[in-house]
């Protein structure tokens, strides 16, 4: 019996591309390596900005293997190979800032039981049980961002609330979720996943534990401008 294993998407490569570059850094800041400490102060000032603003980082942020061509695919066209490129850009530099002054990992996979997907962790920000508005509010704008800078920008406020709390983030899937968004119909999209993962159902431990929901977050939110 033939099992056919399943090619990998251009978003799963550009969620493990994000993701191996983070670990590797992520675990030279957390030992305080000096190369990595200076990395990441480097990569914090990319932080809501586009790719093309900060030529400073390319030598950082290695993305050769999405220009590799995977077997049984065609190579990425200019459009798609920009929008990897603009996605992983925005997650490391988001994940820079967050990790800032931290002595814990603030990127960390999602896992079923301890979800770290974008709406799962600014729900922690709230008391278990209870939505806090200003915060939803946050989370709502980023949702409605007109464009990638806009959203990053606005993300950006978002992982400052959530450093602050010690609250780590999925920065792998971040970025592929970025990837999703720069295309038609991708920010209808990854809404309904941050509003998915928004609506989780805190556990007794108070961690998100997820439900069958399929709530999405608005299009629109009369005081999210």
């Amino acid at each position: 019996m033939t099992t056919t294993v399943a090619l990998p998407t251009v978003r799963d490569r550009v969620s493990a591309t994000a993701h191996s570059l983070i670990v590797i850094r992520q675990k030279g800041y957390l030992r305080d390596v000096p190369k990595d400490v200076a990395a990441l102060a480097r990569l914090r000032r990319g932080a809501g900005r586009s790719a093309g603003e900060v030529p400073d980082l390319w030598d950082l942020i290695d993305t050769g293997r999405l220009h590799q061509t995977v077997e049984g695919q065609q190579p990425l066209n200019e459009g798609a190979l920009g929008r990897a490129e603009e996605a992983v850009h925005a997650s490391l530099t988001l994940w820079a800032l967050h990790q800032q002054s931290r002595g814990g990992s603030m990127h960390r996979p999602t896992e079923r039981m301890r979800p770290t997907g974008l709406g799962a962790s600014v729900r922690r920000l709230m008391p278990v049980g209870e939505i806090d508005e200003p915060v939803r509010k946050r989370l709502v704008r980023a949702g409605t961002a007109p464009d990638l800078a806009t959203l990053a920008q606005r993300l950006r406020d978002l992982v400052v609330l959530l450093r602050g709390a010690d609250i780590p983030l999925d920065y792998g899937l971040l970025a592929g979720q970025l990837y999703t968004w720069q295309w038609p119909d991708g920010p209808s999209s990854v809404r309904r996943e941050w509003g998915r993962s928004f609506h989780a159902r805190p556990s007794a431990a108070g961690q998100d534990a997820p439900l069958a929901d399929t709530t999405s977050l608005p299009d629109t939110d009369k005081d999210a401008s």
